[in-house]
């Protein structure tokens, strides 16, 4: 019977590792369909980034409450989970407590694991009345109506049920550590301050039924990890894999700093070049698609910026410190975000229905997800990337998409159209001829 116990486990464990493994082949394989971009320059910068951004949450705590709440359910998730260790090893071999040998450090270890713990439950119940009580207004902003909201919710009642569930099954434990003269193969091991005090509960009931339980917590522990490592993919909970390499891979550049096209760069170039013959012309494949201006959908984007969709907390951040949103411009920073993710999702189902090749649907990133209206609000002040925990640059995606509606559509607000059409008459900005350009001295 024992077997067949460790046998189960190991379906469990292959079934649940080998679906996160072709859900995380999915995310790189939808992130290669951007745009391929450079970024391995200044290695040193970018561990600096990754820890000090990623691991050390300094973007985190500049809102305080947040980010200190934050840091605590971060912390002591992932640190609880190194017990997952221990579990695997003690599910496939039919051992208990596979590491208790280790003596002071191990009781050291669940302790600590156990104050976590609690600390987490605590932490999320915060972050549960903050969300669905006191209702801060970014939270309930309309980017976040229906499965948004929804999922934010799921993944803190997820770490509630996790945690619980891990002092229950320590509670079980203790209390048959310490059955006068031992109960089966309960060996005393670890340190409890917390379900010490919940293990009482179980006072009166008979020692098998306490076995029974402990075994049902154990069982629905690593189960419920198994399906909410699952669950990442499918919630803004990802971001817990992909801060990482987001804040590794994000622009170094000064902010106020924006890339040039390629190819218009060149054209420039030729055109500056008093050696250069004004009649040639670069040689073009047959065969090769035109290249585009911008970007009308998410494979035009770089992989990077389809990486920040991935990543993209929806903490709104940024929303909340966009001067466009907070004078009601239709533009938040945040659904530009979610937009390119679910444009992103939609494009890789395409590509499974297909059998690896995307078939045109007839629809893009631009008009069926994000409107003209969205991109033009910006004042690309890059607030929403100062503000973004994890280096996401919304701003990026938008200026793209504005280059494709200026250079692709001729689709610019009539204001811009003024200005560029004056810049190439005119040599400046204004309605002015270049010899009236002086004439203001003359009423001086």
């Amino acid at each position: 019977m024992s077997y067949l116990s460790n046998v189960l486990f190991a379906i469990v464990l292959i079934i649940g590792f080998g679906y996160f493994y072709s859900n995380v082949k999915k995310i790189i394989r939808n992130i290669n369909l951007g745009v391929d971009v450079n970024r391995k320059d200044n290695a040193k910068a970018r561990w600096r980034n990754m820890a000090m951004i990623a691991l050390g949450q300094s973007k985190m705590v500049k809102r305080p409450v947040a980010g200190i709440l934050h840091i605590i359910v971060y912390v002591g998730f992932v640190i609880i989970n190194i017990e997952l260790l221990e579990i695997i090893i003690d599910g496939l071999f039919g051992t208990h407590r596979i590491f208790a040998p280790l003596g002071v450090v191990y009781d050291f270890l669940i302790g600590s694991f156990e104050v976590l713990a609690f600390l987490v439950l605590f932490a999320v119940t915060v972050f549960l009345i903050r969300r669905n009580i006191v209702k801060l207004r970014r939270f309930i902003h309309a980017d976040l109506k229906g499965w948004p909201k929804s999922d934010a919710n799921y993944i803190l009642y997820f770490e509630i049920t996790l945690m619980t569930l891990f002092l229950l099954m320590n509670a079980t434990d203790f209390h048959l550590q310490n059955v006068p003269g031992g109960f089966s193969h309960f060996i005393k091991a670890g340190s409890y301050p917390i379900s010490q005090f919940i293990a009482p509960v179980f006072n009166g009931m008979s020692n098998e039924l306490v076995m029974l339980l402990n075994e049902g917590f154990w069982w629905l522990h690593i189960v419920g990890i198994l399906i909410f490592m699952n669950y990442l993919y499918f919630s803004k909970h990802l971001h817990i894999l992909l801060a990482f390499p987001n804040t590794y891979f994000a622009n170094l550049n000064p902010q106020g700093q924006f890339d040039n096209l390629a190819s218009v760069t060149a054209e420039v170039k030729l055109m500056m070049d008093p050696n250069a013959d004004p009649f040639a012309a670069a040689p073009v494949s047959e065969n090769e698609a035109p290249s585009k201006f911008g970007a009308s959908d998410v494979q035009d984007l770089n992989w990077v910026q389809l990486l920040n969709a991935y990543t993209c907390t929806e903490c709104g951040r940024c929303t909340s410190s966009c001067p466009a949103n907070q004078t009601g411009k239709k533009l938040s920073p945040r659904k530009i975000m979610m937009d390119t993710r679910d444009r992103l999702e939609e494009v890789g189902k395409n590509i499974d229905a297909n059998k690896g090749v995307f078939v045109p649907d007839n629809k893009s990133l631009l008009n069926d997800y994000i409107t003209p209206e969205e991109l033009w609000a910006c004042t690309s002040c890059n607030a929403c990337v100062e503000e973004c925990p994890v280096n996401i640059s919304p701003l990026s995606i938008i200026m793209d998409m504005r280059r494709y509606l200026v250079m692709e559509q001729s689709a610019a607000p009539m204001p811009i159209n003024a200005m560029m059409t004056n810049i190439e008459n005119n040599g400046a900005p204004w309605q002015y001829s270049q010899q009236d350009r002086l004439n203001w001295k003359n009423e001086i």
